[in-house]
């Protein structure tokens, strides 16, 4: 299996408000920059679809280092919370439902296909790729572009 490292990040404006993603993809000396825009979300949902966009874009099942400053997703992820709410018809632990339920069912289809192991990394501190992935998602946010 390839090695492909993906970095993740999601931003809102008011929550809900207007949001945007950011995925970035290393796969040895090639890198891949992803983001986008939804008008009106949370920023969970804008964390959770940067993954899923970035795990749409490998063509082959991977082994996969993700790193994500939200704790949200890597311990649902790593800790197998979202399978279990899954298996619980959508019902988490504390007996309250899920949220975001649709987006998390992506995730696992798409989590099925690879091996994925989550990092999660402090937002905003010194992981240069995170913090380009949070400029990513800033700027999809705002309708604007980020040079290199």
């Amino acid at each position: 299996m390839k090695q492909v490292d993906i970095y993740t990040d999601g931003a809102c404006s008011g929550n809900p408000g207007p949001g945007g993603w950011g995925a970035i993809l290393r796969y040895g000396d090639l890198e891949k920059e992803l983001s986008g825009f939804e008008p009106q979300t949370t920023n969970n949902r804008m964390e959770l679809t940067a993954v899923i966009m970035a795990l749409q874009a490998l063509n082959q099942p991977c082994e996969v280092a993700l790193y994500s400053d939200s704790k949200y997703v890597t311990d649902a992820l790593s800790k197998g919370w979202a399978k279990s709410w899954k298996a619980k018809n959508w019902i988490k632990s504390d007996k309250k439902p899920a949220l975001n339920i649709e987006l998390w069912d992506r995730l696992l289809k798409l989590e099925s296909s690879h091996k994925i192991t989550c990092h999660w990394v402090r937002g905003h501190a010194d992981n240069p790729l995170n913090n380009r992935c949070d400029a990513l998602a800033v700027a999809a946010r705002e309708g604007r572009t980020v040079d290199n």
